[in-house]
């Protein structure tokens, strides 16, 4: 696949990245050469210095050969230029990065394909319903929805109070036969080894676990995982950047207290009067007596989403040693996921993987219309819709040649989450969730082209 991508910062360069080990043909743009310089030593990949907004630069990069245009630079005017240039000029699919979240709630409205523009793309949107997904989920380090909720994945690190450590996945089975929940994928406790669950796979104690759920399996899980639902009544956020700003409004909006800490005076005025029901202060989160004025350890939650990912982690470790029940970071260092467990972190989020994930199924192969990479996994959660030619359609689970390292989680069928076993039938139009390690991509993808 030809791809281009403008914008040589963090999110292009990681994109480039990605996609470039995947051995599909990049083209990255950017006007600065420092961006480009690591970029074009490191990575199997074409850069070409200049202007995406440029026609010129465009035709250069072959354009109108270009299966997928991504335009993420800083600037969002620049990117929805370089996209319905891009349209104009031949590329067969585009997507741009944006900020303001209004263009997200009302592309339907204004009719962005229209002109050019087929999807929008918000880092910052994204993590904050990431931040609101967790939260819902609060024992959890980890989750993602499929269609609404219909099906859920979660991500919970096993204690030995877990019924299942020290059994099989059949024993699992056995004991639990009315089952709303798929085991997917296992990290071993200090490996960084991935493992797609069979049969004779035994759960152990430390294991961190991805589970596909029903709506009625999450309560399941809580309970067989010794885990423990809290409610959110109270949570905390350090900095008042997009992320912060929009999680502070979202939360409110569900009724619960948020305090939001920014040490820029001038910015913290500006956020109060934006977000009436949040109490935002005026003040350094890293200084521990202001935070022990502020309650923290009354909070349900606390969440660090400053500019500085190391001051959201001392943050939230301060935050832990307060008791403080759930605690998430924003990470720029893709390094620091292999630390998260290990170091008392319950979850750590980071824009350029939650852009990478939304953008990765316009490039996967079948109908792909949702993906998402297992947080410090090697793996991938795709959702499939079955096509009538599709090799799965009208077929047994047990009858469908799926590789060793991927499992199907479950099947959307008219809005419904089914946790699936070997007999059930696949029929078009179903939206099958699959797991599956890098090197059997290539094998799931066909089976649903």
């Amino acid at each position: 696949m030809k791809i281009i991508i403008a914008g040589a910062g963090e999110v292009g360069f990681h994109l480039a990245k990605l996609l470039s080990y995947e051995s599909h043909d990049i083209t990255l743009i950017d006007p600065e050469k420092e961006n480009l310089y690591y970029a074009d030593t490191h990575l199997d990949i074409r850069t070409m210095r200049g202007d995406g907004t440029s026609i010129k630069i465009l035709k250069d990069s072959n354009v109108d050969q270009a299966n997928l245009v991504i335009a993420v630079t800083s600037s969002e005017t620049t990117n929805i230029t370089i996209s319905v240039l891009a349209k104009q000029l031949g590329a067969k699919r585009t997507i741009a990065r944006i900020s303001n979240t209004e263009f997200l709630e009302s592309q339907e409205e204004l009719g962005f394909k229209g002109f050019g523009i087929d999807e929008l793309i918000s880092p910052e949107s994204l993590a904050s319903k990431e931040i609101e997904l967790l939260l819902n989920q609060s024992a959890f380090n980890d989750s993602y929805e499929f269609e609404k909720g219909a099906l859920t994945m979660v991500g919970v690190n096993l204690t030995r109070t877990a019924q299942f450590v020290g059994k099989s996945v059949q024993q699992a089975g056995e004991i639990f036969p009315e089952v709303h929940f798929m085991p997917i994928a296992i990290q071993r406790f200090g490996t960084q080894y991935t493992l797609i669950p069979r049969g004779d796979t035994q759960f152990k104690e430390g294991d961190q676990v991805y589970f596909v759920t029903t709506p009625g399996g999450v309560d399941e899980l809580y309970k067989l995982t010794g885990k423990t639902k809290r409610a959110m009544k109270n949570v905390m956020i350090l900095g008042g950047s997009a992320i912060g700003e929009q999680s502070a409004r979202q939360l409110a909006k569900s009724g619960i207290h948020v305090k939001l800490i920014e040490l820029n005076p001038e910015k913290a005025f500006d956020l109060a009067d934006r977000l009436p029901d949040t109490l935002v202060i005026s003040g350094d989160g890293r200084n521990v007596e202001l935070l022990q004025e502020e309650s923290i350890h009354e909070m349900d939650a606390f969440i660090a989403v400053t500019g500085n990912s190391e001051t959201n982690i001392i943050s939230c470790l301060m935050a832990k040693s307060k008791s403080v029940g759930k605690t998430i970071s924003l990470v720029e260092n893709m390094d620091y996921f292999q630390l998260s467990h290990s170091i008392g972190i319950d979850t750590l989020i980071n824009k350029k993987l939650l852009a990478a994930n939304n953008i990765f199924r316009y490039i996967r192969k079948g109908e792909v219309v949702a993906m998402t990479k297992l947080n410090n996994m090697n793996a991938e959660l795709l959702e499939f819709i079955v096509k009538p030619e599709s090799d799965v359609c009208n077929k047994r689970i047990i009858d469908v040649n799926v590789p060793r390292s991927a499992i199907i989680g479950g099947v959307i069928r008219e809005g419904k989450g089914n946790i699936v076993l070997g007999n059930f039938k696949i029929l078009e139009g179903d939206r099958v969730v699959v797991c599956c390690l890098p090197r059997s991509i290539t094998r799931v993808e066909k089976l649903f082209q």
